[in-house]
C-alpha cells in the first residue's frame, strides 16, 4: 500500500485570517503526532495573504481516514477553522513507489 499525499487549499473569509492562524498551529502539532502521519506543513501564498496550503503525508489511505476521525480534526479543523473559510479544496494523491525516480 502506498503513502498518501494530501493537499488542502484554504482561503480564509474576509477578516478571519488572524483567527484561523491562531488555531492552525494546534491542528498541525496534534496531526504530526499521529502514528500514520509522515508530514504536516502549512505554506502561505505569497500574493494572497488569505490563502494557504496544508501539505499532509500519511502512511496510507487508512491513516488519512483515521486522521479525519480524530478529535483535533473534528475540533479545531471542522469546528473552528472550517466556518472561517471562504473556500476549501482537498486533493489526494497516491505517492509513487519511489518518487525520487519519477521524472
Amino acid at each position: 500500500m502506498s503513502a498518501l499525499q494530501v493537499i488542502a487549499r484554504h482561503t480564509t473569509a474576509d477578516g478571519m485570517r488572524d483567527a484561523v492562524l491562531a488555531i492552525l498551529p494546534k491542528l498541525i502539532e496534534a496531526s504530526r503526532k499521529e502514528p500514520g502521519n509522515l508530514a504536516f506543513e502549512a505554506y502561505f501564498k505569497m500574493d494572497d495573504p488569505r490563502s494557504y496550503v496544508l501539505l499532509e503525508r500519511y502512511t496510507s489511505r487508512a491513516a488519512f481516514a483515521a486522521h479525519r476521525e480524530t478529535t483535533h480534526f473534528k475540533e479545531p479543523m471542522l469546528g473552528q477553522i472550517l466556518p472561517k473559510l471562504e473556500s476549501r479544496v482537498i486533493e489526494q494523491y497516491d505517492v509513487a513507489a519511489d518518487s525520487d525516480e519519477v521524472k
